[in-house]
């Protein structure tokens, strides 16, 4: 392709992205465009990005406060899937992937860039996911996927190059986890993490306590939900960025939401991984809870089979595509009754229920209780045993399937 005369980079100030900028001046000649997104990842990451950026060469400096737009149309729809990736991940990182690329592609368009950058590796699922946003948003500029074409092998060699370039990186040789942070959760990887034979070390854990130190004392916490949606935080409402990170603080003062994770990725390897996600651990068990109480046999289990669907398709970044809207569609409507309130116990990294209740609760007790009532006759059970049975009763009988009478004559 020909040099491109000017380049939008999804800029973070990390290790990677920031040996990029003088990467792409050297090898291109081009103008570097920074683009940020604030998603959550806090003040120690954002303090000082325009300065840094600018500094190592970047033309211009975009920073984006995307907090609200983030939970509210990625981190809500996620929470009324119900998705979680292989039993355990959240998707802090999947899901902030299209709307950090979404604004980058925005940015590019608006600025006059012929071409976008990223920092992914060539062996990670990020790269999927950046590129499918920018092929369903902007599929005419050229994308520079620099672990692709440098020399850089390693995260040692990319340290080297920002020392011999000047370039100011938090990493060192020493302690060289890479972490990916936003209001959601973050992840660990890297380091002593790469060998899974390796217990996380405790200077992995940046969010949460650990269970030792948590409180001796249980906790209880009130999630209330309109529609599937976090509205309240013990009986206050609140605005959707505050409701996340109050129970960010809630759920890592019990140490909440850790988890260690071998898990597969998209371009198919498995790789190691720690991620921290105190509040979405509370928010998406209170929601499966209420799930509990609002949804029908039928419908639940569905939708328990579609959200191992939809947590696929964020994780590999098909977000920009017909499924996925028509996925959330299927989830918005399934959500129309989950309003109501779930309390949950903390204690020492655990999660108990406490309280459930919904004004669309299915649960009657009439129906269940031990104790007789007008609204079930258990009669009626041995018509729909026979029923249902019948299939079973017929094969047997057909095929000569059976045990055979005992006989009462004592053995000589």
């Amino acid at each position: 392709m020909a040099k491109p005369k000017k380049v939008a980079l999804a800029y973070s100030g990390g290790l990677d992205t920031s040996v990029i900028i003088p990467w792409l001046k050297e090898n291109y000649g081009c103008e570097v465009v920074a683009v940020c997104g604030n998603i959550g990842q806090g003040d120690e990451e954002l303090t000082g990005l325009e300065q840094k950026a600018r500094r190592t060469g970047a033309s211009e400096v975009h920073i984006e406060d995307l907090r609200h737009e983030f939970v509210t149309e990625y981190l809500w729809r996620l929470v009324r899937s119900g998705a979680v990736y292989e039993h355990k991940y959240l998707l802090g990182t999947s899901i902030a992937r299209p709307l950090l690329a979404k604004k980058q592609v925005e940015v590019a368009l608006q600025t006059g860039c012929d071409a976008l950058s990223h920092g992914c590796t060539g062996k990670g699922n990020d790269q999927v996911r950046f590129e499918l946003t920018y092929k369903a948003l902007a599929p005419h500029l050229a994308v520079i996927a620099p672990w692709r074409e440098w020399d850089i092998r390693s995260r040692e060699d990319a340290l080297a190059y920002a020392a011999a370039h000047n370039v100011p990186v938090a990493a060192t040789s020493t302690k060289i986890y890479s972490r990916d942070r936003n209001i959601w959760h973050i992840s660990h990887e890297g380091g002593a993490l790469e060998d899974p034979a390796n217990p996380a070390p405790d200077d992995v854990w940046m969010l949460t306590r650990s269970p030792r130190d948590a409180p001796d004392k249980p906790g209880e916490v009130t999630i209330g939900f309109e529609r599937g949606v976090p509205v309240s935080v013990n009986g206050q409402h609140m605005f959707p960025v505050q409701l996340l990170e109050a129970l960010n603080r809630v759920g890592a003062e019990h140490a909440i939401g850790r988890i260690d994770l071998v898990e597969n990725r998209f371009v198919g390897m498995k790789s190691r991984g720690c991620y921290e996600t105190p509040g979405g651990a509370l928010i998406t068990t209170a929601h499966h809870e209420l799930e509990a109480l609002t949804l029908d046999r039928n419908l639940l289990h569905y939708k328990q089979r579609l959200a191992l669907d939809y947590a696929e398709l964020v994780y590999y970044g098909f977000w920009f595509t017909p499924l996925r809207e028509a996925l959330d569609a299927f989830f918005e409507k399934t959500a129309e009754a989950n309003t109501g309130e779930v309390t949950l116990r903390m204690y020492k990294g655990n999660l108990e229920p406490v309280r459930r209740k919904s004004p669309y609760s299915l649960y009657s007790l009439d129906i269940a209780s031990f104790t007789m009532g007008a609204s079930y006759d258990q009669k009626d059970a041995e018509g729909f045993i026979n029923l249902i049975g019948l299939p079973i009763k017929v094969r047997a009988a057909v095929s000569g399937i059976g045990i055979p009478a005992c006989s009462d004559k004592k053995q000589s």
